[in-house]
């Protein structure tokens, strides 16, 4: 009776996955590319996405690697990038069922994901069944990095003009995520605006490309939440 509740748990997590999966494929796909048009090694794309799996992540890194920024500042731009996971699964971790064992926590916390959490936050079913997250997370990594392999792959017959032409793919996709946010939000458009002043000033400043990320991205942050939290009390 249980092996059937969790096959059941399984394939509800697949079933949840499958609208993540279509929007995963072809962001990892522009990956792919844009990796091979800016002459990333294969094994290092790929690596990235087995090992990383952090979307935002992996299309800065790879800039970042273009740019001959250092590994250090690759590995701190990335850890601020990804300061989030720390809440998100801190969150998930008070709704997962008690049969769940670090070793299960483990687990299912390498492949929470922006999209990950929020279906598996928006779960009535409570608690939160670890076999319904291994569906929901296997899914996700499997298109992501299927996604990246067919780039990769399709990569390889494209023109020259279309392959230097991916390199606008991570702005194009930086701008898709940053409008909807800032037409619905003051905040987003201030610590926005913030962070592109201050990483211009970064630059101006003969900081390297890594740092003035870096910079930009706590300082505009901590700005941000500073005005913001005052509106709030008020």
């Amino acid at each position: 009776m249980n092996q059937v509740s969790e096959k059941e748990n399984f394939l509800r997590g697949v079933k949840a996955a499958m609208p993540i999966a279509v929007g995963y494929i072809p962001i990892a796909i522009t990956f792919g590319l844009l990796a091979k048009s800016l002459g990333i090694p294969i094994y290092v794309s790929f690596l990235m996405s087995l090992l990383i799996y952090a979307g935002a992540s992996q299309f800065i890194g790879i800039n970042l690697i273009v740019l001959g920024a250092s590994w250090w500042e690759i590995v701190v731009t990335t850890f601020i990038l990804n300061l989030r996971h720390f809440l998100m699964t801190a969150t998930l971790s008070q709704k997962l069922e008690k049969q769940a064992s670090r070793k299960w926590r483990m687990l299912l916390s390498f492949g929470i994901t922006d999209e990950t959490f929020s279906v598996s936050s928006f779960q009535s079913q409570e608690p939160l069944a670890r076999y319904f997250s291994l569906g929901l997370n296997t899914i996700a990594f499997v298109s992501w990095n299927i996604g990246t392999w067919l780039g990769l792959f399709c990569a390889s017959g494209l023109p020259d003009t279309v392959k230097s032409s991916m390199g606008i793919a991570l702005y194009v996709m930086f701008i898709g995520l940053l409008i909807p946010q800032v037409k619905k939000s003051k905040s987003a458009l201030v610590v926005s605006l913030l962070a592109i002043i201050i990483n211009s000033l970064s630059n101006w400043l003969g900081i390297s490309n890594g740092w003035g990320i870096i910079i930009a991205t706590v300082f505009s942050a901590a700005i941000g939440a500073q005005l913001f939290a005052r509106e709030e009390s008020n």
